[in-house]
């Protein structure tokens, strides 16, 4: 009797560990329940924000004092102040201070390497800063630059919004062909009068020949393949996900920067990636 005791217990020792091994296996999704279906798409990563402290298994800090290429003055740091979890939300707040020969401080974090993702729908639910100055973005760029370095690997602008025109929501595509340093850039623009105060779904659905743009509900840009090659395409190749508040620089400081409206901060409210079934 104890030998069949002993084997039975074992075998349960053996599923239990089973399928814990199983639910292990795909750490990319929330179990969170409400999450809602899309018709035609799988979930498959996804970040709601409801740990006490930001998952460093799918971002990473960029911390760099370089401007953002766009004369930004802002210090990405990896600092609790500047990014940090609060109410189930990721806030990243840019505070007016001196820093590293830098006057204010910020966070730009990025899914690099712990998720990249080639065509689908990526959607963000965001509450955006007020103030003048201030220039938060959601964005993607390539993963492995295998056309070059910037504009050629190509970059997807899922979000953007300057302080100084704060009804105003922006999406653009970046490519060798189409960028804004020779005013090609393919870009689109909505209104959104509650973009400071409420939250908003920003999205893109990415495929093989086309990419459309969405604000909540409402498609309002689309860019197509125009099967030129990779100069005028480079969206066939995997992209990570970037998410940051930058202060003035060539846009976001075109109308100047308003001192008191610091410290201002961005607030997530999750990130959805969802693949075409």
């Amino acid at each position: 009797m104890k030998r069949k005791y002993d084997l039975a217990v074992l075998l349960v020792l053996v599923i239990s560990f089973t399928l814990t091994s199983c639910s292990k296996e795909d750490s990319t999704t929330s179990p969170k329940s409400d999450i809602p279906e899309i018709p035609g798409y799988t979930l498959v990563w996804n970040e709601e924000f409801d740990k006490s402290n930001i998952d460093l298994t799918k971002w990473e800090h960029e911390v760099n004092s370089d401007g953002g290429g766009n004369n930004e003055l802002q210090f990405y740091t990896a600092f609790p102040k500047n990014s940090f979890i609060e109410n189930g939300h990721l806030v990243i707040k840019a505070i007016n201070e001196t820093y590293q020969e830098r006057y204010f401080t910020s966070a730009r974090i990025r899914s690099k390497y712990k998720g990249d993702w080639l065509y689908g729908r990526i959607e963000v639910s965001a509450k955006l800063p007020t103030g003048k100055g201030t220039w938060p973005a959601i964005w993607m760029l390539s993963t492995d630059w295998e056309y070059g370095g910037w504009p050629e690997s190509g970059e997807i602008d899922i979000m953007e919004h300057v302080g100084y025109d704060p009804n105003v929501v922006h999406g653009s595509i970046h490519t060798k062909a189409y960028n804004h340093t020779i005013g090609t850039q393919k870009t689109a623009k909505l209104p959104i009068s509650t973009a400071t105060t409420e939250f908003h779904k920003y999205a893109i659905e990415w495929f093989e020949d086309h990419i459309d743009f969405y604000i909540d509900s409402i498609k309002y840009l689309t860019f197509n393949n125009e099967n030129k090659g990779w100069a005028y395409w480079p969206f066939d190749k995997r992209f990570h996900l970037i998410l940051n508040l930058a202060v003035g620089g060539t846009w976001g400081g075109a109308q100047g920067i308003d001192p008191s409206a610091f410290p201002a901060s961005m607030e997530i409210d999750y990130v959805r990636v969802y693949k075409k079934n």
